[in-house]
């Protein structure tokens, strides 16, 4: 039934608490899970910083941010900077993701756009089965304001989308 999981994260915990659900799954079903990190730079290029990179578990900008600091970006060598930072950090996000779901099999990839547009293409690319993914649990004017990747997910996605929301 479900060949090819795909499972987003950004090392956040709203995106952690979907793994235990993404490794059984594909276990009960024999299947490959895809670990996507998306690297959201939207506000880099727009003179306006992402996330601490010093944040532990920080997100990687977007809906996973944490707190990060903004503010104003010195020169277009920093906004690389930052960038090549963020795109480091999914990918050791993406390989620490990969290793704790053992025993599964396991394709990596970091990608770069907005997290919920990136999520979708790459199902479609990929013949994705499923898509698993963590939520925040943000309500009220956070959610207005920072809106809801998993939200436009589930409203858009093509295959069947299990949310699981983070414990508070």
């Amino acid at each position: 039934m479900y060949d090819t999981i795909l499972y987003p994260t950004d090392g956040s915990d709203g995106s952690e608490a979907a793994a235990a659900h993404a490794r059984e799954l594909a276990a009960a079903f024999d299947a490959t899970i895809h670990v996507l990190c998306v690297v959201d730079t939207a506000h880099l290029g727009a003179g306006m910083s992402g996330p601490s990179l010093a944040d532990e578990g920080s997100g990687l900008g977007g809906e996973g941010t944490g707190g990060g600091e903004r503010g104003m970006v010195g020169d277009r060598s920093d906004v690389e900077d930052r960038h090549a930072a963020l795109s480091d950090r999914g990918e050791e996000i993406a390989e620490e993701t990969a290793a704790a779901l053992d025993g599964n099999e396991t394709v990596t990839a970091v990608k770069v756009g907005a997290p919920h547009s990136v999520i979708l293409q790459y199902a479609d690319e990929n013949d994705v089965d499923l898509i698993v993914m963590g939520t925040h649990g943000r309500t009220g004017v956070e959610r207005y304001l920072l809106g809801s990747v998993a939200e436009k997910v589930v409203r858009m996605a093509d295959p069947p989308v299990v949310t699981v929301r983070a414990d508070e």
